[in-house]
């Protein structure tokens, strides 16, 4: 059977732990593909942070490159209003009529955000969600989420929970680095380093 894995963020920047956490989950659930799919207006995000979405978009291209495995879909750049995941998905589906296991990977510490997410029933029979770990992280309190879509569609998504390598980088320090004119070499890909240093989308802020 056919197996995607969606991948979703804000990705301001990408770096390398998103790369590692989608290949851990491509090898670990036997995905065919994993799709990385840039958000234009994340719910829970101040936009003001924000690296404008082509900007973000094409550092991503550039990041997923090498693998291929990986894709990108600018789906939710193209969508008016913010970049609800019930859509993203429901779309994807209808438009590349997939007869496949669809994946959606989220950290686990996402997980207690779960029952505020725009239609989470109709989005749970969409896709599967997959939990991404970090080791040693305590198990998630998933009491709220069991009373929003039942105790065993619950345990099924903790079961699904896949333990990532601890790799302590993210996008909100990169954006101090590099407003702080600090080197993030070997915190992302090299050539999103440099489309960084060319197009500087991060100098204004973090």
């Amino acid at each position: 059977m056919n197996k995607i894995g969606i991948l979703g963020g804000s990705f301001n920047p990408i770096h390398l732990a998103h790369l590692v956490l989608a290949e851990t989950a491509r090898e670990t659930l036997r995905l065919n593909r994993v799709v990385f799919v840039p958000a234009k207006l994340p719910p829970h995000k101040d936009p003001s942070a924000l690296a404008d979405a082509k900007d973000r978009l094409a550092m991503v291209r550039l990041a997923v490159a090498g693998n291929p495995s990986f894709e990108v879909s600018d789906i939710e750049l193209r969508r008016e209003g913010p970049s609800y995941t019930v859509d993203t998905v429901e779309m994807m589906r209808r438009r590349s009529r997939w007869k496949t296991e669809v994946f959606f990977l989220i950290g686990a510490d996402t997980l207690r955000e779960l029952p505020a997410w725009r239609e989470i029933r109709r989005l749970a029979k969409l896709c599967k969600f997959v939990p991404l770990s970090r080791p040693g992280a305590p198990a998630p309190d998933v009491k709220e989420l069991a009373e929003v879509m039942g105790a065993r569609e619950a345990r099924a998504i903790i079961a699904r929970a896949i333990e990532m390598p601890l790799l302590d980088i993210s996008s909100s320090d990169i954006r101090r680095r590099v407003a702080n004119g600090k080197s993030i070499r070997y915190l992302v890909p090299e050539a999103v380093a440099r489309y960084i240093e060319r197009k500087a989308p991060y100098c204004s802020g973090v």
